[in-house]
């Protein structure tokens, strides 16, 4: 056997069946065999692989036990002369698996190869060759400086920013999405250090490579598309906090008996409390910002209505008590803003309806209010309907603007459609379209570009001028049929139009998912799945809100509603679980039925095969609970509890 492709899977159902359709083409010109290790997944991934792929070696671990251990799992049971680790979001050319063997062939030095990849959106990711993170080098990246002197030879070693992207190198380090190992080199330097759980086990094997005497290469003959990168989470504490003690492991494994080792544990360890607090802070700066913002436009419109009403009606400033307009103001921004947040105004990208929903709601709560407080503490009714009219112009048109700036925390989702073109033969253009718009994507189908010279009337050209098509048409977005297209010409055609801001998406062979990632710091989208999904936020808050409203008031009305109801008790215990939010009143059909692929949400009261008053087939449970998760209404939990109600206390 020449090659062994190991594939460790977490959750990942749709990017993995996308890699091994690639893998699967590229194994025609190269005698491999393929695992996966799958870290208990609960997306329907095994059920994916022994439907679709009943070749590949599965193995399913009931816990998850790292990265590392999971692919030793399998290097154990290989057989192949060479070795893969390979990232299931990632596509390889066809020709990638018989490339890269045959420069190992030729290169008995090599015990590691890496290759060039590229992002979803066509860029080259750094990652692709890396230096040894000694203290020195570890010092620069962690403190900014290979960033900003990236073509230095003394501070760009960590990403060795300073080598061409487009040659062959000998490097130190090669990144974990795609490892090519020779089986010889690991029988003697040994398999992947199970004390990494994720992030540095590529480091330390890579660094033992080269101590076993044998070099690592960079090889950007052949070119693959690793969608999440390595910049995925970033942000996030736990990325932080995880990646930097990987590094503290390496270190103490390889540099503990060197005179640089305390000093450069000192400075990891410093280094994670200070990219942990960057982190809180970016993230609090990030959610913070615009709530801010929209308090002070509020405060601002008040602060300039306020002196101008006063002078109208009493003829001087300064009529209204200070401490009553600042109690006023704490009420009427913290009211907007509680509106906003529940209306989904702070979401991202925001809706512009959430948010005048948010300011309307945010009004009336704020008119009930008042007319509720005695005399002495009301501010004014008019400055009320002046700063909502303030409120209502000002906030929106201003968070409008913002959209247009750099920042993407501002960005607005404005009702635009995608320019999208398809990349296929006649036959798989149009099913794709016949899909998207069965799903009710937003997006326009503006060109069909045919993958060969041969194109007639249907199409606006072939895949030699994409570029033109592109900018006469103003494209957004190009989806390719891998059914028509290889998945090198994919990669070709991306690299191609990499100055072009341009997202792309790669239909599967056989129509059923449509996916891709738009940035490197996103997993990816679904076309065909996520219509009005019951996971999105605003559906699980409004869920919420309707089960805790509903449930408050019929435990108000209860004394009246009980008579109605069989089984009182447990209908007290169902409706005080819906309002602490230990169940919801409808949620999926769960006897004998699988629904690990669905969204979670908490245990129903009632399930929405119950409005047909009897036990509903497998099938048609399976069809109801798609239905429920894939185009979710609160109409639909109303309807069925108006139906249901009087059962509260038989379930």
């Amino acid at each position: 056997m020449k090659l062994s492709v190991v594939i460790v899977n977490y959750n990942v159902k749709h990017f993995l069946e996308q890699c091994l359709n690639s893998v699967a083409a590229a194994a025609e010109h190269c005698e491999t065999e393929v695992f996966v290790v799958d870290n208990n997944s609960v997306d329907g991934s095994c059920s994916m692989l022994r439907e679709k792929f009943p070749w590949v070696k599965l193995i399913e671990n009931k816990k998850n036990y790292g990265f590392s251990y999971a692919n030793n799992q399998a290097i154990r049971q290989s057989v192949g002369e060479y070795v893969l680790l390979l990232n299931p979001d990632t596509v390889i050319e066809e020709d990638t698996l018989k490339s890269v063997c045959d420069f190992m062939d030729a290169h008995p030095d090599a015990g590691g190869l890496g290759v060039k990849m590229i992002d979803g959106k066509g860029r080259f990711l750094p990652e692709s060759k890396r230096g040894l993170p000694t203290p020195k080098v570890a010092f620069y990246k962690i403190f900014g400086l290979s960033k900003l002197f990236p073509k230095s030879k003394k501070f760009g070693k960590y990403h060795l920013t300073y080598l061409d992207k487009d040659q062959i190198h000998k490097v130190d380090v090669l990144s974990g999405a795609f490892m090519l190992l020779r089986a010889e080199t690991l029988n003697k330097i040994g398999l992947l250090d199970e004390t990494f759980f994720m992030y540095g086990e590529d480091i330390d094997l890579s660094y033992r490579i080269t101590l076993g005497g044998y070099n690592n290469y960079y090889y950007p003959e052949t070119t693959i598309i690793h969608y999440k990168g390595e910049s995925t989470k970033k942000g996030s504490v736990n990325y932080v906090i995880v990646f930097y003690n990987a590094m503290k492991i390496f270190a103490r494994k390889h540099f503990s008996k060197g005179k640089g080792a305390g000093t450069m544990i000192f400075f990891i360890n410093l280094a994670i409390y200070l990219r942990a607090a960057m982190a809180i802070a970016g993230r609090f700066i990030t959610n913070a910002i615009t709530p801010i913002l929209d308090a002070l436009l509020i405060l601002a419109g008040f602060l300039i209505i306020t002196p101008l009403w006063e002078t109208h009606l009493f003829g001087e400033g300064s009529a209204y008590p200070h401490d009553v307009f600042v109690g006023a103001m704490i009420m009427y921004i913290s009211v907007w803003l509680l509106s906003l947040l529940l209306s989904g105004g702070y979401d991202k990208p925001v809706k512009m309806k959430n948010i005048y929903k948010g300011i309307g709601i945010g009004a009336v709560v704020i008119l009930a209010v008042y007319a509720l407080l005695p005399t002495y503490l009301r501010f004014s009714r008019a400055l009320i309907l002046l700063g909502t009219s303030w409120t209502i112009i000002v906030v929106p048109l201003v968070r409008l603007l913002l959209n247009y700036t750099k920042f993407t925390v501002f960005k607005v989702n404005l009702p635009k459609r995608k320019k999208v073109a398809v990349v296929g033969s006649k036959e798989e253009c149009r099913s794709l379209v016949g899909q998207l718009m069965s799903s009710r994507t937003k997006v326009s189908i503006v060109a069909y570009v045919s993958p060969d010279s041969d194109a007639d009337k249907f199409f606006a050209g072939d895949i030699s001028q994409l570029d033109e098509i592109v900018t006469i048409n103003k494209i957004d977005e190009l989806i390719f049929c891998a059914k028509d297209i290889q998945a090198q010409q994919i990669i070709r055609t991306m690299l191609n139009l990499s100055g072009l801001k341009l997202d792309y998406k790669i239909a599967s062979p056989d129509g059923f998912s449509v996916i891709g990632s738009n940035s490197i710091n996103t997993t990816g989208e679904l076309y065909n799945i996520d219509i009005n999904a019951i996971d999105k936020p605003e559906n699980r808050r409004s869920k919420r809100m309707f089960d805790f409203v509903v449930s408050l008031l019929m435990i108000l009305f209860s004394p009246i509603l009980i008579w109605f109801i069989k089984g009182k008790l447990k209908a007290y215990a169902n409706l005080f679980a819906v309002l602490f939010g230990s169940k919801t009143f409808v949620s999926y059909c769960t006897a004998e039925n699988d629904i690990t692929l669905l969204p979670k949400i908490k245990k129903g009261v009632f399930s929405v095969g119950m409005v047909y008053g009897r036990e509903v087939k497998k099938d048609v449970a399976d069809r109801l609970n798609i239905m429920y998760a894939k185009d979710y209404r609160v109409s639909h939990d109303a309807t069925m509890l108006f139906k249901l109600w009087r059962k509260m206390g038989c379930n």
